[in-house]
């Protein structure tokens, strides 16, 4: 095959290959990537300015903490990154956990409050205890009998859960809600740590110590929750979900014994802080007056900008995802186990799967607004579950995300090696088995990240809260998920019709930071299952 030599186009005049359109191509992406984090950045800080206003503090408060916490942060990352980069993942990690963390125990706090009382769990975990003891005593009894195992699996929780919390609910006497949120959630996290530790550590000893001063540490705040100003219940919150996983990574990084030093980041950071808090109090220097604060996040939407809030919209936005997660993933989970594992691949079927497949992708495309109407027409005019409430706004948008769902766990099954299911049959094991056994586990990972990128696109929508009738305004957060509520981005889409400035330039920038900040969150706790899946391969 003759080549063109003399143009210069692949070839330079020594007949050595050209890089310069490589090299052009690198740089031309290198800048459109650069240009892109950019814009991001620069809009992120501008909004930002707008929630926190840092411009109307003195500038000694601001010269302070630029002294105590941006300039040692500064340093500290380009020391990690630059010296030992495994610390810089280790001080990450550090510094993300406990702010991870720390939102969900914050939604815990909001279903404990708002949505399930602690009594309501208590005897949830009864009936499901009670169920599971049957369930195994049926299978144990009854082993070759699949069908009517089947039916007791679904039937008895089903059963129990509609009579057996009523009763426990109706009797006379009842442990302390402290006692009973120690019993019916510390209780089990305890079991769960100490099985988590015990199958890491491959030891009985270790996962009982786990497991033990997980009980003692949330019991510990029965005496001394009221003594530093928490109440049990709040204590017991952030040591079971909060301290507990915290614990755990700091105990694995010593262990390991690789990027100890980026454990000092966290406590760099919150040293700093407090430094310049001793400081700027000590000097007199005032700080900035922010729109968002702790008022803001636990205060109800107000007529008046200094006193709005954005309480009301957390609680929904929580409650419209346990629901989604309730109804979407199981569906989407399942459904992709079957399209990757059971699903015929030739004939009739197989053109008809295939043909499933096609308009699942064509659905993964579809304008959100298309799902709201599908939400009003299914869930409020032919179902009569009522508009505007948290119960059809989970329902719609779990809709919307179902294919993103059921496409991303595909993927992570797919990506299953075919070796592992053909060793698991060499074994003796069966379908069912081997995708239990085998595939599951090992798509794990995978499908949790995609199902949670699925809950940061969810948690952003509001064209489908608009069309099922979301109110615009909800001052009183939802007591159940049959009543009125409006979500995060339903609210900031109110506050952006305001006639006053403040409403959107200040108002509205503190409630976009809260839900840029629980996106991130979501997304980065993604990252993180991603990539230490990753690390294990």
């Amino acid at each position: 095959m003759a080549t063109n030599q003399g143009t210069g186009e692949w070839y330079g005049t020594d007949e050595a290959v050209s890089r310069v359109r490589g090299q052009a191509f690198k740089t031309l992406c290198l800048g459109a990537t650069l240009l892109a984090l950019l814009a991001v950045f620069v809009l992120l800080l501008y909004v930002a300015n707008d929630a926190f206003r840092p411009l109307s503090a003195d500038i000694g408060w601001l010269l302070s903490f630029a002294a105590t916490v941006v300039l040692p942060v500064l340093a500290a990352v380009g020391y990690y990154y630059t010296r030992d980069t495994k610390a810089g993942e280790t001080a990450t990690i550090a510094l993300g956990l406990p702010v991870i963390c720390l939102l969900l125990a914050g939604g815990v706090f909001i279903t404990f409050e708002h949505i399930v009382s602690v009594y309501q769990w208590l005897s949830i975990l009864v009936s499901l205890g009670i169920a599971a003891a049957i369930v195994a005593a049926h299978n144990r009894v009854r082993a070759d009998a699949d069908l009517e195992r089947f039916a007791v699996i679904v039937g008895v929780p089903a059963l129990l859960l509609w009579y057996v919390p009523d009763v426990i609910l109706s009797l006379p006497v009842l442990p302390t809600q402290s006692l009973a949120l120690l019993g019916s959630f510390a209780v089990p996290i305890a079991l769960a740590t100490g099985w988590f530790v015990r199958r890491q550590r491959e030891s009985d000893r270790d996962g009982a110590i786990a497991a033990a001063v997980t009980i003692v540490g949330a019991a510990a705040g029965l005496g001394v929750a009221p003594v530093v100003g928490l109440s049990p219940f709040v204590w017991m919150l952030l040591v079971t979900i909060t301290g507990v996983p915290v614990g755990l990574y700091v105990e694995s990084v010593f262990r390991r014994g690789a990027g100890v030093s980026g454990l000092a980041f966290p406590v760099l950071v919150g040293g700093g802080i407090l430094m310049g808090v001793v400081i700027t109090n000590a000097l007199g220097f005032t700080g900035p007056n922010p729109w968002l604060d702790w008022g803001f996040l636990t205060s109800s939407p107000s007529r008046t900008p200094e006193d709005a809030g954005f309480y009301p919209p957390l609680v929904g936005s929580v409650m419209m995802l346990l629901v989604i997660v309730v109804s979407a993933f199981p569906v989407g989970v399942g459904a992709a186990i079957y399209l990757e594992e059971y699903a015929p691949k030739r004939g009739l079927l197989g053109r008809v799967v295939d043909l499933i497949e096609v308009n699942i992708g064509n659905l993964a495309g579809v304008p959100s607004v298309v799902y709201g109407v599908l939400g009003l027409a299914l869930f409020i005019r032919w179902g009569g579950l009522g508009s505007g409430t948290a119960l059809v706004g989970g329902f719609t948008i779990g809709l919307l995300i179902l294919p993103i769902v059921i496409i991303s766990s595909q993927e992570a099954i797919r990506a299953v090696p075919d070796s592992m299911r053909q060793a698991s049959y060499g074994m003796g094991a069966t379908k069912w088995q081997t995708t239990r056994n085998v595939v599951l586990p090992e798509a794990l990972p995978g499908i949790m990240t995609g199902n949670i990128l699925a809950m940061g696109r969810a948690i952003g929508e509001t064209a489908p809260l608009l069309i099922i009738g979301a109110p615009a305004v909800v001052r009183i957060a939802p007591a159940s998920f049959t009543n009125k509520f409006s979500a995060m981005p339903r609210q900031i889409y109110t506050w952006s019709s305001e006639i006053d400035v403040a409403f959107r330039h200040g108002v509205l920038a503190a409630g976009v930071v809260t839900l840029l900040v629980v996106l991130l969150l979501m997304n980065g706790a993604a990252i993180i299952i991603r990539n230490k899946y990753q690390r294990r391969d």
